[in-house]
């Protein structure tokens, strides 16, 4: 059993063995043109973001120099950088001077907000702080071999699941809250009341069948089409990206799993020591005009702008039991109960 362990541990570690093989030469490339750009610009404004949001900033950066340079005469360059949210706010607030930032959940904007970098005020932009949304759902291999319908049939015995670790990953956390929600809704639904205990042994008997934990949701998807696992939990959004691009994935949206939200702000302490405010606040803003969210619209996102998600609703249904991060009681709780020291889903890893 261990010899067979180690030999599905090592394929998740090849897989990402290759991604980090792949991003390290696609940041060295993206560093040397943002630095060109950057020598060229009037202003130049630096990107620190979570890895999911690169593809659709690749599409919205453009427009925004553009409409920067009509309304301003200015020419705008970037420089960027995607890591998994977890890291990328640790970056961040260790150091890396990102005038701008978009991550995965409002809590990695709290622990800038904690550093002293971005103000308490962040949420007064966007939607409540947000640009984009999305939903937690499972991936499977074309066709859905493995006859996934639900979070309940990521418990069943020979089904190998793959997510990312929410040390590290944003997105990993959702994907965790998503099937703990969907323990208490069980539970609910069952005895009348959330059911904290239920809910536990649910998410462990999830984790039973984990193959690997993947810095990032970048890398587990990479793993996953490399050939670890039999279902991927992970953003809705990513799925339908992949599958835009033509990769065979099957989405199977949960029957109770959670709605999904992105923020983005300003990176107060660097962007005015860089005197980049101005570009700063008119780039967030830009995020979630309609033109910003018809580009997140395409890549999968849902957007915030009511007008551009109404045009794209078809895209987009909605879960009988969707349920959003107040069910859980908040992210303050949710990291007290969840991902503290002695939170549960450190008793689920330790098997306790």
């Amino acid at each position: 059993m261990k010899l067979f362990r180690r030999s599905r541990q090592l394929h998740g570690w090849l897989a990402v063995l290759l991604l980090a093989l792949t991003l390290t030469a696609c940041a060295a490339e993206e560093k040397s043109t943002a630095t060109d750009a950057g020598a060229k610009g009037d202003v130049t404004l630096v990107i620190g973001a979570y890895s999911v949001a690169k593809d659709a900033m690749a599409d919205i950066l453009p427009l925004f120099a553009e409409k920067w340079k009509a309304e301003t005469g200015q020419t705008i360059a970037f420089q960027q950088s995607y890591e998994a949210s977890g890291t990328q706010a640790r970056a961040i607030a260790g150091g890396f001077e990102a005038d701008v930032t978009l991550l995965a959940m409002e809590g990695d904007v709290n622990k800038l907000v904690d550093a002293g970098l971005v103000n308490p005020s962040w949420k007064e932009r966007g939607q409540n702080g947000m640009v984009t949304r999305s939903i937690v759902v499972m991936g499977t291999r074309e066709g859905n071999p493995k006859g996934i319908k639900d979070f309940t049939d990521l418990t069943k015995p020979g089904v190998k699941v793959l997510y990312p670790n929410p040390k590290t990953s944003g997105g990993a956390q959702w994907d965790i809250n998503a099937i703990y929600g969907a323990g208490l809704k069980q539970s609910e639904e069952k005895d009348g009341q959330k059911e904290p205990e239920a809910a536990k042994a649910f998410l462990a008997d999830v984790h039973a069948n984990v193959e690997s934990l993947d810095k990032s949701g970048r890398a587990s998807m990479a793993a996953f089409e490399y050939g670890v696992g039999d279902v991927i939990v992970t953003y809705e959004n990513e799925l339908l990206a992949r599958i835009a691009k033509g990769v065979k994935y099957e989405v199977v949206i949960p029957k109770d799993t959670i709605l999904i939200e992105n923020p983005a702000a300003v990176v107060d302490k660097y962007a005015d020591k860089h005197g980049t405010r101005k570009a700063a606040e008119a780039f967030v803003d830009f995020l979630v005009s309609p033109q910003a969210q018809e580009i997140f619209a395409e890549h999968g996102f849902r957007p915030v702008d009511q007008q551009v998600y109404k045009a794209n609703q078809s895209r987009f249904p909605v879960p009988s039991g969707l349920f959003d991060i107040d069910y859980l009681g908040g992210w303050d709780k949710v990291r007290s109960t969840l991902y503290s020291k002695r939170g549960v889903w450190y008793q689920v890893l330790a098997g306790i």
